[in-house]
């Protein structure tokens, strides 16, 4: 495709690249609940919006300086993403789960100048003005109609760039961009005080968007589904930046509940997602399947199609034709990433002929380190690298489990002012350690066992990798998440437990109004039988039970030490 043969070094190239290919083309279907009524943006308006809002910025003062962006999923913030980052500043795109404390905090660490923010901010915005402790001189509203005493309407101050293109200011569309220096700051997940300042680059962004361009088959004619948020770099780069680079478009979800009716009123073919959401809709399916008795014709279906696919000829689609419908009717592909996918769904999900595809990566690398394609897949793997990363296998034990390396033009400039935190990530010889461990196999394939830094390390020397084991534990519909830990027993050895949320709607609508004990009994021979496909040094010991929810990060990774220190609080009672 021609769209895939244009090269660009930095946004701001591939920006041009775009119009020039899709100009009139829509980019954008914004306020609507369907293609019909949405209004519709072209690439032409999209890229005026972006050289409008750059030139009004620099005309402000904010050439060089660091401006913040914190709102829901929606146009005005990949207006102002790219108005800053290609000829105006840094950009400091903020997580817009954070608490008031937290999200001033960040701002006074990102030396931010200025801020776009939703109404949904207004009062965060006034605490933070009238505390004065951050460097923000202007606050920038995306729905203020009108400049509104010290605040800003982002519509005015594009309306006051048009008017200085008009008169020739070119200082915004004319401006260098220098691929190597820091253009965008992001925050790691974690505690304000601990959490990481990452420098990316316009470099690290577009060697990952090429990389991406390589592997996945996304061209003009497909639709995006924006639904995860906007400041996680996988969302951003995968779910906005690539599909712009191709000429898709792009429908900003109202929230998970209104999903399935987006995806069949805009014919969305395509959508970046989180192993939760996804494993959620497989359950589903497979749910509605079994309440109309179809399983058993169901799986004779995949049975068939699976053996004619292996021949060449792909019925899936005529097969399964209700449930392509059940889930809009368009969809073609699913990038998954952020957290472990269920190895059994991702099987379901290709048995039923979708396509979906696993990517891995990490903030500090742009940040897509491997990925599964379409013809090139192993379930259970992230598949293999990208193009342009190197990666290897550090100090592997027996298994070929070590911590995953990478090296590459996508990998971060490093930690802002953070020399310790730098030290600890890249050796001597530039390869940064992800803190994942994995093995790689005679094929290229990754599989990733888990976090290092989750390890259990048992007496006789065994590693014990929780994910791993969580995953099985998962696949029950009795369970709704679980977290895995070692605990110091009596031998001075370590015990393996698991915390167990258990499904409290699922189990009253299977089995009526039982007790806590009889929950107990069958999530506990639920582990049994998950033991019995362990070695046994692995085998689960303790069961803790509960309905509420572990606590996580606003990336949706279960927070362990805090959930240890409440598992220890109850033990020493």
């Amino acid at each position: 495709m021609e769209n895939k043969t244009r090269n660009f070094n930095n946004l701001k190239e591939m920006l041009n690249n775009t119009k020039e290919q899709f100009g009139d083309k829509t980019a954008f279907y914004l306020d609507g609940d369907e293609i019909e009524n949405s209004r519709k943006i072209s690439y032409n308006q999209y890229i005026n919006d972006i050289n409008c809002l750059g030139t009004a910025m620099i005309e402000m003062g904010l050439k060089g300086k660091r401006i913040a962006i914190i709102s829901e999923n929606r146009y005005e913030w990949e207006v102002a993403y790219l108005a800053v980052c290609c000829g105006t500043g840094v950009v400091v795109p903020l997580d817009k789960a954070l608490q008031i404390d937290e999200i001033e905090s960040l701002i006074i660490r990102s030396e931010a100048e200025a801020i776009f923010y939703s109404s949904k901010y207004n009062e965060f915005m006034q605490t933070i003005q009238k505390n004065g402790k951050s460097k923000l001189k202007y606050f920038i509203s995306m729905d203020l109609e009108k400049n509104d005493f010290n605040k800003f309407s982002q519509k005015e101050v594009i309306k006051k760039g048009q008017e200085l293109l008009n008169s020739g200011n070119k200082e915004f569309i004319d401006a260098k961009i220098n691929n190597e220096e820091m253009n965008i700051m992001l925050f790691t997940s974690g505690t304000t005080s601990k959490s990481k300042s990452v420098m990316l680059s316009h470099k690290n962004i577009c060697t990952n968007i090429r990389d991406i361009r390589e592997c996945f088959e996304i061209d003009e004619t497909d639709t995006f589904l924006s639904f995860l948020p906007l400041h996680h770099t996988f969302e951003c780069t995968v779910g906005y930046l690539y599909p712009i680079s191709v000429g898709s478009t792009i429908v900003f979800s109202k929230g998970v509940r209104h999903i399935a009716s987006e995806l069949k009123k805009f014919k969305i073919t395509a959508m970046i997602s989180v192993p939760a959401l996804v494993e959620k809709m497989y359950d589903k399916i497979m749910k509605a399947i079994e309440e109309k008795g179809k399983t058993s014709s169901v799986k004779k279906g995949i049975t068939l199609s699976n053996a004619l696919l292996k021949v060449g000829i792909d019925i899936k689609k005529k097969i399964f034709k209700e449930i392509y419908q059940n889930l809009g009717g368009y969809l073609r592909i699913i990038v998954v990433g952020g957290a472990p996918f269920s190895a059994e769904k991702e099987k379901g999900f290709w048995d039923l002929g979708f396509n979906v595809l696993q990517g891995y990566g990490l903030t500090e690398t742009s940040p897509v380190i491997a990925a599964e394609l379409t013809k090139r897949k192993r379930i259970g793997s992230i598949g293999k690298k990208m193009p342009s990363v190197e990666v290897k296998i550090d100090n592997p034990d027996e298994n070929g489990v070590g911590e995953l390396l990478a090296k590459g033009n996508s990998v971060m400039l490093g930690y802002y002012e953070n020399e310790e935190a730098n030290e600890e990530v890249f050796d001597k010889e530039g390869w940064f350690h992800t803190g994942d461990l994995a093995r790689i196999d005679k094929d290229g394939y990754i599989f990733i066992s888990g976090r290092k830094k989750f390890v259990i390390v048992l007496k006789n020397g065994k590693n014990v990798y929780p994910e791993e084991i969580e995953a099985l534990i998962d696949s029950s519909d009795l369970v709704k998440e679980s977290m895995v830990f070692g605990m110091p027993d009596d031998d001075d050895d370590i015990k393996i437990g698991v915390k167990v949320v258990y499904d409290k709607e699922y189990i009253q609508g299977k089995f009526g109004e039982i007790d806590e004990e009889q929950i107990r009994d069958k999530i506990w021979n639920w582990v049994k039988e998950v033991n019995k496909t362990l070695p046994k040094y692995k085998y689960v010991k303790s069961l803790i039970l509960t309905d509420e929810e572990l606590i996580k990060t606003t990336t949706l990774k279960i927070k362990r030490n805090i959930e240890m220190e409440k598992i220890y609080q109850v033990k020493d009672k």
